[in-house]
């Protein structure tokens, strides 16, 4: 298998950002970590070697990113409306660094966007705001409204509102979206949320799908048994999944 090591000095960031790629050729996968997690973390966790035959066949080339989730969402020593700015300079980073370099490599027309935990926050939120660059979103065990308190998880936000975090919310925004245009540019986009029967997260994946039903959107909603919310369940459900 294939496997390429790169790191730059990110403009959008100010610092530098390390990712790994697996694979030389088939659908490109950005693949975001899990909470405050790193770019080497899924493949220790054995997650890319379950997906190991289909990235030697040339069937998906993996991009294992790294987060700044402890710059923004869980920077507690910054206002609110700080952490979210931080968070928007990564979406920056992916937009204007991460996809063009990703182009570079590999000239497949469209991307999948795909992660774990909070991984999947980032593959939803960024793919549902821009639904061009994908044709595939896969979120494995997510939450796509961090505003919410569940269980040992905070609002991220401490009661703090504006509209960079409402339009960064997927459970906030797509509730209310009604433009003709980006719906029908979601309707194009593979959707698939993954989550076990009895995460924490379980409610807010169902009120994702939901909302994208009323609007229109397919989306496929599999539930697994019991929390699933760990390596070894993720092992598994990338082979299904992406």
């Amino acid at each position: 298998m294939k496997r390429e090591y790169h790191k730059w000095f990110s403009k959008q960031l100010g610092r530098d950002m390390e990712l790994l790629v697996f694979g030389h050729a088939g659908d490109p996968v950005l693949f975001f970590p899990t909470r405050t997690a790193r770019f080497y973390d899924y493949e220790d966790w054995q997650v890319i070697e379950a997906m190991r035959k289909k990235i030697e066949a040339g069937s998906l080339q993996v991009y294992c990113l790294d987060s700044i989730d402890r710059e923004s969402f869980y920077a507690k020593d910054l206002h609110p409306a700080q952490r979210i700015c931080r968070h928007l300079d990564y979406e920056k980073y992916i937009l204007y660094e991460v996809l063009p370099f990703v182009k570079q490599l590999n000239p497949h027309p469209s991307v999948v966007a795909a992660g774990c935990s909070l991984g999947a926050f980032h593959a939803a939120n960024l793919a549902f705001k821009y639904p061009t660059l994908f044709h595939k979103m896969v979120g494995l065990s997510g939450r796509y409204d961090l505003t919410t308190s569940m269980d040992h998880f905070d609002d991220l936000f401490d009661g703090y509102r504006d509209e960079n975090i409402y339009f960064n919310m997927p459970g906030l925004f797509i509730p209310n979206l009604t433009d003709p245009i980006i719906l029908a540019q979601l309707k194009s986009v593979e959707i698939i949320f993954v989550v076990g029967e009895k995460d924490v997260f379980l409610d807010n994946n169902k009120a994702i799908s939901n909302a994208l039903w009323e609007k229109g959107v397919w989306n496929a909603l599999h539930l697994w048994d019991g929390e699933s919310h760990k390596a070894r369940y993720w092992r598994h459900m990338v082979q299904l999944y992406l």
